[in-house]
């Protein structure tokens, strides 16, 4: 009897869960403000390179199936050096910049329907610090507590969000904004595409089905479909609430509702019962997103340290879980309580676009040993080069802030991993 325990649903589940977390409801008034009416292109754009990476973690999925997941992958095409080192540290520096992310975001919507003190500002930061410590609370309980949070949440998001698109659809027919989605309100071509970059973080999601595959079901057949499907079904649900969301609202309404804008959205058609309902849905879909990157994080620290990539010490257990999570945990309490949320979404997409060239690069240098597509990992890689480099660019233009906050990241990661190596010797 085999022991493999994840159907292809449960794989797409996965994919669809890792991606419909946070995301959507932290960066969709973020990408607006950007491309205006483009937005739901903007989406396109940043789902046409999660598609091409997608294909080349499929295909080294299939010859590298290891809970290590994008750890192992960097590990396989570079060895266990400085180089994979720097970028497995980079892998877990943007898991917790996904979580204050997350976090930013629980704290954008909280307050709309808890109010604790009365001033938005400090009900903000007191909802970022409680979800970020109730999540590891449940971390350290139970992680058959955060796999039942997760398969309730995924549904009850969904089922949620396809509502929100059912009564979207309906009240854009009476809508007088949807001028708005005319290509005579789309921005310039460039901003654009870099709107698409800001929030790439939507879609980093479905590598998470990476770490899984160990555990798939005839994996052969299902890898590469529950890859494609859950992105491609992401793609086409993010687009579809990118023209709702600017067909439904007048921009100046987006510019102020930035933050919580889903809820917005949901006012005009079911007034303030809408408003609430899609307030509720991004509370449970961020926490949801927080508890599983806490657990994914920890994992990946685990994982390099035990690699020899990060201090050995990281391997070492506190109340039964790595001493990761901790510091995760302690990370994400400063970064979303001191950082604004457009640096925090920039540096997260920054992050894995630099990581998923990486991966794409390494299907394209073993195409023959993966049987994958040399054109189709070669665009992936350049594809995803392009977009960082746009997304640098773009940030230089605005503040130089946003490229030295991200050059910072991603120094520090190789330095630390430089300076290790010289001042430590591997465990064996």
């Amino acid at each position: 009897m085999s022991d493999k325990q994840i159907d292809l649903k449960g794989a797409i589940a996965i994919g669809i869960g890792g991606m419909v977390g946070g995301g959507i409801f932290a960066v969709l008034g973020l990408a607006i403000s950007l491309a205006k009416g483009a937005t739901p292109v903007a989406f396109l754009i940043a789902g046409i390179i999660a598609i091409f990476t997608a294909y080349s973690y499929s295909k080294l999925s299939l010859a590298y199936p290891d809970t290590g997941g994008t750890v192992r992958f960097i590990n396989e095409g570079f060895g266990k050096g400085v180089i994979s080192g720097g970028l497995n540290n980079l892998l877990w520096i943007s898991y917790i910049i996904m979580l204050a992310l997350y976090a930013s975001a629980f704290g954008s919507y909280a307050p709309n329907l808890i109010t604790i003190t009365g001033d938005t500002s400090i009900d903000t930061h007191i909802s970022i610090s409680a979800v970020v410590i109730i999540a590891t609370i449940i971390n350290y309980a139970s992680a058959k507590l955060v796999s039942a949070i997760e398969s309730y949440a995924v549904i009850i998001k969904l089922i949620i969000l396809l509502g929100f698109i059912a009564v979207g659809m309906y009240g854009m027919n009476s809508s007088a904004n949807l001028e708005q989605l005319d290509p005579s309100n789309w921005e310039g071509t460039f901003q654009i595409i870099t709107g698409g970059m800001v929030i790439f973080v939507a879609y980093e999601g479905f590598e998470l089905i990476a770490n899984a595959v160990s555990d798939l079901k005839d994996p052969e057949k299902n890898i590469p479909r529950a890859y494609m499907i859950s992105v491609l079904f992401v793609v086409a649900l993010y687009i579809t609430i990118a023209i709702i969301t600017v067909g439904s609202l007048p921009f100046d309404q987006i510019k102020e509702a930035k933050d919580y804008v889903l809820s917005e959205v949901a006012k005009p058609t079911l007034g303030q019962a809408g408003f609430t309902i899609m307030t509720i849905a991004a509370l449970i879909s961020t926490f949801s997103a927080i508890n599983a990157t806490l657990y994914g994080g920890a994992r990946v620290s685990y994982k390099v340290a035990e690699d020899d990539e990060l201090p050995h010490d990281l391997t070492f257990k506190f109340w039964n879980h790595p001493i990761g999570l901790l510091i995760i945990a302690v990370a994400t309490l400063l970064l979303a309580n001191l950082a604004p949320l457009e640096s925090i979404s920039t540096s997260g997409s920054a992050g894995f676009l630099l990581l998923f060239a990486v991966v794409n690069y390494i299907a394209f240098k073993q195409h023959k040993k993966l049987g994958a597509n040399k054109i189709i990992t070669l665009l992936g890689t350049i594809l995803c080069v392009v977009a960082f480099v746009m997304l640098v660019i773009e940030q230089s233009q605005g503040s130089l802030s946003g490229v030295i906050i991200i050059a910072s990241i991603i120094a520090a990661c190789f330095i630390m991993e430089y300076w290790y190596k010289r001042t430590e010797k591997p465990t064996s």
